[in-house]
């Protein structure tokens, strides 16, 4: 059996050496959809708990979360991070509640304290669902994801 969760992200990126309108900075509505096989508990009802896949996901994608994801090689990146240095809120501001767990891995470094996102790859559909089925893989029993972002969607079956 197999449940789904629907996991909501608001995010600003921009894609590095693109010719269109996508090489400014703009924001998406991102919708994750987690899907997880199991049996069906006969205590609870559920193969997992949709409450408890969203709670575990969001530990990590919090991070991406009214967050800017930038290329580490985006020449804005040194700007971004000088600018928040000079309004003080590099290091976080009071405002800011929603850290999430650590990320640095292969494909991206987290800077949670200023709702930053540094990615390795392009922050299409398709890279950020690899990225992050890469967060979620060895927590969930994942049998598909979908990412949609505006009118792009990826899918990918495990």
């Amino acid at each position: 059996m197999r449940s789904s969760t629907v996991i909501n992200i608001q995010y600003a990126h921009r894609f590095l050496n693109f010719a269109g309108e996508a090489q400014y900075l703009h924001g998406h509505t991102g919708k994750l959809v987690v899907e997880v096989e199991g049996e069906v508990s006969a205590e609870t009802g559920f193969v997992y708990p949709c409450n408890s896949v969203k709670t575990l996901a969001w530990s990590y994608l919090v991070n991406f979360d009214h967050a800017l994801i930038l290329q580490e090689n985006d020449p804005l990146l040194p700007e971004i991070l000088r600018t928040y240095e000079k309004q003080g809120i590099k290091n976080g501001a009071p405002t800011n509640k929603s850290l999430g767990q650590p990320i640095d891995t292969a494909l991206a470094k987290a800077y949670p304290e200023c709702r930053l996102v540094v990615v390795k790859k392009v922050a299409t559909c398709e890279n950020l669902l690899e990225l992050f089925y890469s967060l979620l893989k060895d927590r969930l029993n994942i049998k598909k994801l979908t990412f949609s972002s505006g009118d792009n969607s990826a899918v990918e079956r495990y």
